[in-house]
């Protein structure tokens, strides 16, 4: 696959529609806001950041590549959305976030420029929206150094998924905008395992990420069946 084509349009489209939003926290992107610290969290307690190379691929308005760097990480944010990443340059310049960099390119491309050069990547709530996942995988294995870690997120396939993060976030709870997501793209762990293997990446831990609306709180569990999370690792040289 050409490195430039791996990104769906429409998809594109949908978000930079709402890029203005991304750092309103009662808006479409609220529920990313709320969990952050979750991820966040996770991610450093197995990795902590402080003081390495981070890289966050589908950053788009930089929720979690600010938090990143505001735990000490030296951190760079990419996306294809040019409205998104402008809108993280402007937050990142009106909040004095340190260490921090966005840029325009996607993950293949980038791997192609700097392979081995973070020590740690990010690719949360982005496989679902891309036509090759796989593709995606194998970018972020090649950019991470040796040793390094490789942090996913993304959601399940299966009807309870449907239920849950269709049915019930976008038209039930409007947690999320009508058409946020696409059922056909939902990603089974089995076949993210399987592009992380095939990338020279080792699972490390995983979680479920689950959500209660009465209280409306969110949080980390065993239950892999909605929103899942993987901690993977490339073997040391």
């Amino acid at each position: 696959m050409d490195i430039k084509t791996n990104a769906d349009p429409a998809e594109l489209a949908k978000f930079s529609e709402l890029a203005h939003r991304w750092w309103d926290q009662d808006s479409e992107f609220r529920p990313l806001h709320q969990i952050n610290p979750l991820r966040l969290d996770w991610i450093d307690q197995l990795c902590p950041v402080s003081g390495l190379r981070v890289l966050d691929v589908g950053c788009g308005g930089g929720i979690l590549t600010d938090a990143m760097a505001r735990k000490g990480a030296i951190a760079t944010g990419i996306d294809l959305s040019t409205k998104a990443l402008k809108v993280a340059q402007l937050h990142a310049l009106e909040a004095a976030t340190p260490n921090t960099t966005y840029r325009e390119v996607s993950a293949e491309a980038l791997a192609a420029e700097m392979p081995g050069q973070f020590d740690v990547v990010t690719c949360m709530e982005m496989l679902e929206h891309v036509p090759d996942p796989g593709s995606v995988v194998q970018a972020c294995a090649t950019l991470v150094k040796p040793g390094g870690w490789v942090f996913f997120s993304t959601l399940n396939r299966n009807p309870k998924s449907f239920l849950f993060a269709i049915v019930g976030a976008e038209y039930v709870l409007k947690l999320l905008p009508r058409g946020t997501h696409e059922y056909a793209k939902f990603i089974r762990p089995s076949e993210l395992l399987s592009h992380c293997r095939r990338s020279g990446l080792d699972l490390r831990e995983s979680k479920g990420m689950e959500y209660n609306p009465l209280t409306q709180r969110y949080w980390l569990s065993a239950d892999t069946s909605v929103n899942y999370l993987l901690a993977t690792q490339k073997a040391a040289q």
